[in-house]
């Protein structure tokens, strides 16, 4: 199970561009915790400002991966939530051709 996630979320990582492939890498890290909880609740916290320009839901999920790392409640969510999209949306998780 927890090796499904891995790969899921090694798959999400991978249809990033390669500079924020780095970034993620990082802030997957356990060192980086001091560095991720506090991105990831500003990003759900500016997700609630949906309607203003720039700001908008995607970083609703994307807080909660961040999050998903420190917060088990919140890794079961994204794990039920990346294992529907791999059973649903296969293509969302193939690495583009590059």
């Amino acid at each position: 199970m927890a090796d499904d996630a891995e790969r899921r979320m090694n798959l999400l990582i991978d249809r990033l561009p390669a500079s924020v492939q780095k970034a993620a890498q990082w802030l997957r890290q356990p060192s980086s915790r001091w560095v991720r909880i506090p991105i990831g609740i500003l990003l759900i916290v500016a997700s609630l400002l949906w309607f203003l320009p720039i700001l908008g839901i995607w970083m609703l999920p994307l807080g909660m991966i961040l999050l998903a790392e420190d917060v088990p409640l919140s890794k079961r969510l994204v794990d039920r939530l990346l294992a529907w999209v791999e059973r649903r949306h296969p293509a969302w998780l193939v690495p583009p051709a590059r």
